[in-house]
């Protein structure tokens, strides 16, 4: 598993694994059922403690994306479409009243807003 971690990053360390994590899922890089590291051999790996990658684990078990198997260890959950959609609906959500957020405060309107929107969206800009 390749997970790379910034210390310049503002984000913790934890977020970063877990976020990497999420993106192999829902890609697709990583299927249902495939192990993942144990979380000393991660924790050795990334040259991090094992509480940054057991606290990583725990929270990509509670939102679903992994189940642990005590003596075992912990794989990919099997995947339901509607809440990898959901979650990308979340991040997407998330990202978009950042971005309406910075165009209010420059006085960008919602017209030039939605039109520059339309122009990512086909590729154009």
């Amino acid at each position: 598993m390749n997970i790379i971690i910034s210390n310049s990053s503002g984000q913790p360390i934890y977020e970063q694994i877990i976020s990497q994590i999420k993106a192999m899922i829902i890609s697709g890089e990583l299927k249902e059922g495939d192990a993942l590291p144990s979380m000393r051999l991660l924790a050795k790996e990334l040259r991090i403690s094992v509480i940054t990658t057991k606290r990583a684990y725990e929270e990509l078990e509670r939102e679903g994306f992994i189940v642990s198997i005590t003596g075992k260890g912990s794989f990919v959950a099997g995947t339901n479409p509607d809440f990898i959609k959901e979650e990308q609906l979340r991040k997407i959500e998330l990202l978009l009243s950042e971005a309406v957020d910075a165009a209010k405060t420059s006085g960008i309107g919602l017209g030039e807003l939605n039109e520059l929107l339309v122009l990512l969206y086909q590729g154009e800009a």
